[in-house]
């Protein structure tokens, strides 16, 4: 890709504030070299790997946040024999490795972790000889000499004392504190006392007055002070020598964690921009995905004024038509700027659902290249640029053609259009363009592989809306855009009576269609809302008569109790009555019609329960088709599966088995590991004769959770309510601990969410906080067995 269609579609300014969010400044500058990556393996993997970082920075776990030297320029010195690192140097290395490896422990187990050798001994050697700001420990051999030094110091201390405190020599004296020249104690002498002391003198001022003398008796302590100090620099030269030594040893290790490290760096740069609320990661392209889908997309550098878009582009070549500024061009850049974001490795600022291919190559020609210095009008200069664009792209590129053709005669312009478009379709690449040209919105509806799109004008308002409507073709709206940016009326009446009455045909053709969509659309929705109503009048009527029969399997359940009390009774009085007939001689077959009956009264009674418990097994079933429970406990889980999991049953497939008892279930574009128990089978479509199932949300929580739920002031109900639905989210995106804050109070709310926890299946453990944080008034949860992964299947 080149860069010259990276700026025009400000993809240099998306990619510069990536690499302003790394802590490295190797880091920013490798960030600031890359392009898009083009391989869609690539393009998956480093999505992955950045979505996987976005989950610890949301996760609530302290992100470290210290600066990554830069020392890359360093290693080349460890290669060279009898090198010696500057005490700045080692620092930076230590540095680099310390907080090299707090990154590291901080992502755990990631894949993005993965490959980073052990440079521990590294970190120990250099802070073994520096402290933590970076100065030189009191190491013995270094104390001794400072001793030493001190020591000196304070005898020349004395000595120079001796001179301002003897009445007879301090009149001699222009200052009576003593002063240094080259790194030697001197006394400054006035000009007319030369050859009152013995002494060698170092320096005279400027005015000449004074003059800067080295007493007799100092310049022995001086020559001492002198040798102290360089045998310090010796032992520190040497100290730092042994110490490059030990890092060069390690050499090959500290480059491979040196070049992991920067590229993790990278890696969090990205997710760093990547975590900000309402943005998407986009599903990883198979290579077969062939469409181009944009849900709610906000071009990222338009911030609060971005107007979300929606395109779907489902053939080769797409022609975008309508007024002026009503954000054809945006909506270009967007859709171009959002495929090399997507190939960056970034989330977008779009809503679920959204698609984008991976392509080898986007070329763009937008805005207007004239040139007076190699003689270029505008249109040529455009010319020029698509000549380029058709040499170099390819059958998976995507190209990005702004006002094509414009700049010269419409007919001629239009022609040459459809023929640049023709060429683009033989070379079978993906295209959005922009027009005016009404040859070219012809073209789109009389070619089965164009498209057709308008950015909408707004009658009542006469101004754009900024929403792409796809299908039909816009009309310039030149006339409104002049009226309403300042020409008048009159001028714009008279310019309205040059245009021709074909002219005006073809407008109204275009507002009429455009009128029988928006028709079209409101009745869709006025149906999709009637059908709604419908289901729920349907679910309705299906829990009414669910009641009824309830009730009656309630009464029946009743009367089957009082009859097995009735039989119990009757065999009782029926033993009673045989045992007396039996004494007065009553004969055998009279006794066995007896226990005929008693036998005939007990299959009754077990007739009736066993029509009970069909009854209550119809039920059930019929309830769970009532309230949408979907649960086939027949249904063996394997790959593939529709199944519901979770507390909030969210419509999902069996991915793969993760460890025992446990299944990867892909959910919308994440896939989350769920408890076997957890899984229930989802039935398959219904019969229209037999009653619906009542919709659920199956929705994923939007954006982060937060790492703390204040239920403080809540009932205990709507207190419980909330904690479900926070541990829901937790478990879905992957937040592993939280904690609610409660108060203290009485007591209600804190014992009522102890007992909800406690009932939690996936709650590991918790406990109350340490005071600082809290105390008695903010429990501390964790969650197991549960945690997001990012599909990358």
């Amino acid at each position: 890709m080149n860069e010259k269609t990276l700026k025009l579609l400000e993809f240099d300014l998306i990619r510069e504030h990536v690499a302003n969010s790394a802590f490295s400044d190797e880091a920013r500058e490798r960030i600031l070299r890359e392009k898009p990556f083009t391989d869609d393996s690539k393009v998956n993997y480093v999505k992955q790997l950045v979505a996987a970082i976005v989950s610890r920075i949301t996760s609530g776990d302290v992100e470290p946040q210290g600066r990554l030297p830069a020392i890359g320029a360093l290693l080349p010195v460890l290669n060279m024999e009898g090198a010696s690192l500057s005490i700045e140097e080692a620092f930076a290395i230590g540095s680099f490795v310390r907080e090299g490896g707090a990154l590291l422990r901080w992502l755990g187990d990631l894949e993005a972790s993965a490959g980073a050798p052990d440079c521990s001994a590294v970190e120990r050697e250099v802070f073994r000889v520096l402290d933590k700001d970076g100065e030189l420990r009191d190491l013995p051999v270094l104390k001794r000499i400072k001793e030493r030094i001190a020591a000196i110091n304070k005898e020349l201390r004395a000595i120079s004392a001796s001179y301002t405190n003897n009445d007879s020599i301090r009149r001699m004296l222009q200052s009576s504190l003593p002063s240094q020249r080259d790194g030697r104690l001197v006394i400054a002498l006035k000009h007319q006392f030369i050859g009152k002391l013995r002494g060698i003198i170092h320096d005279v001022s400027a005015s000449g007055q004074t003059v800067f003398l080295e007493p007799e008796d100092i310049v022995e302590k001086n020559n001492l002070l002198t040798v102290e100090q360089r045998h310090f620099e010796a032992e520190v030269r040497r100290i730092l020598r042994e110490l490059t030594m030990k890092i060069a040893s390690e050499k090959g290790t500290l480059a491979l964690f040196h070049e992991r490290i920067i590229f993790i760096e990278t890696m969090r740069a990205r997710a760093r921009y990547s975590s900000g609320a309402g943005r998407v990661f986009l599903p990883p392209d198979s290579g077969q995905n062939r469409v181009i889908m944009l849900r709610q997309a906000r071009h990222p550098l338009l911030g609060l004024k971005a107007v979300p878009i929606d395109m779907l582009m489902t053939e080769r070549v797409l022609v975008i038509s309508g007024p002026n500024t009503g954000g054809k061009t945006v909506s270009l850049k967007t859709a171009g700027l959002f495929v090399l974001m997507n190939q960056f490795g970034l989330a977008l600022p779009l809503a679920e659902g959204s698609l984008l291919p991976v392509f080898e190559n986007v070329f763009a020609d937008i805005g207007d290249d004239q040139s007076l210095e190699h003689s270029l009008s505008t249109f040529s200069a455009h010319i020029s640029a698509v000549a380029f664009i058709l040499k170099n792209a390819g059958e998976n590129s995507l190209v990005l053609l702004d006002e094509l053709c414009a700049g010269t005669d419409p007919a001629e312009g239009g022609a040459i259009a459809m023929a640049i478009l023709d060429s683009i379709l033989e070379k079978n690449c993906f295209c959005i363009a922009t027009t005016h040209h009404g040859a070219l919105k012809n073209y789109a509806f009389s070619n089965s592989r164009v498209e057709n799109a308008s950015v909408e004008f707004d009658p009542a308002t006469q101004s754009p809306s900024y929403r792409i409507v796809m299908g039909l073709p816009g009309e310039s709206r030149a006339l409104e855009i002049s009226l309403r940016y300042g020409l008048s009326a009159a001028l714009v009446d008279k310019a309205r009576s040059y245009l021709g009455e074909g002219r005006n045909d073809v407008s109204a053709l275009i507002a009429g269609l455009k009128e029988k969509y928006r028709a079209v659309e409101n009745s869709l929705r006025e149906l999709a809302l009637e059908k709604q109503g419908l289901l729920e009048d349907r679910r309705e009527a299906d829990l009414r008569e669910l009641r009824l029969r309830r009730k009656e399997a309630e009464l029946r359940e009743g009367y089957v109790d009082k009859l097995r009390s009735l039989l119990d009774e009757s065999r009782k009085t029926l033993e009673n009555l045989v045992r007396e007939i039996k004494e007065g001689g009553i004969g055998r077959e009279k006794t066995l019609k007896v226990k005929d009956f008693l036998l005939e009264l007990d299959k009754a009674a077990d007739r009736e329960s066993e029509d009970l418990k069909t009854m209550k097994t119809e039920l059930a079933g019929q309830e769970e088709a009532v309230t949408g429970g979907g649960v086939r406990p027949d249904t063996a889980i394997q790959p593939g599966l529709a199944v519901l999991a979770g507390a909030k049953k969210l419509r999902g497939r069996v991915r793969r088995p993760a460890k025992k008892g446990f299944w990867v279930v892909e959910i919308g574009s994440v896939s989350t590991i769920f408890s076997e128990k957890d899984i229930v089978a989802e039935n398959p479509p219904q019969d229209a004769s037999k009653p619906l199932p009542a919709s659920i949300d199956y929705s994923l929580p939007s954006g982060p959770v937060s790492s703390e739920l204040n239920v403080r002031g809540m009932r205990l109900a709507d207190a419980i309510d909330a904690l479900q639905r926070h541990i829901d989210s937790a478990l879905v995106l992957g937040l592993r601990e939280f904690a609610v804050i409660h108060g203290k109070g009485d007591g209600i709310l804190r014992s009522g969410i102890h007992d909800y926890l406690k009932s939690q299946g996936f709650v590991t453990d918790y406990h109350f906080s340490s005071p600082e944080l809290g105390g008695f008034g903010r429990t501390e949860v964790t969650l197991g067995v549960c945690h997001t992964l990012v599909n990358s299947e």
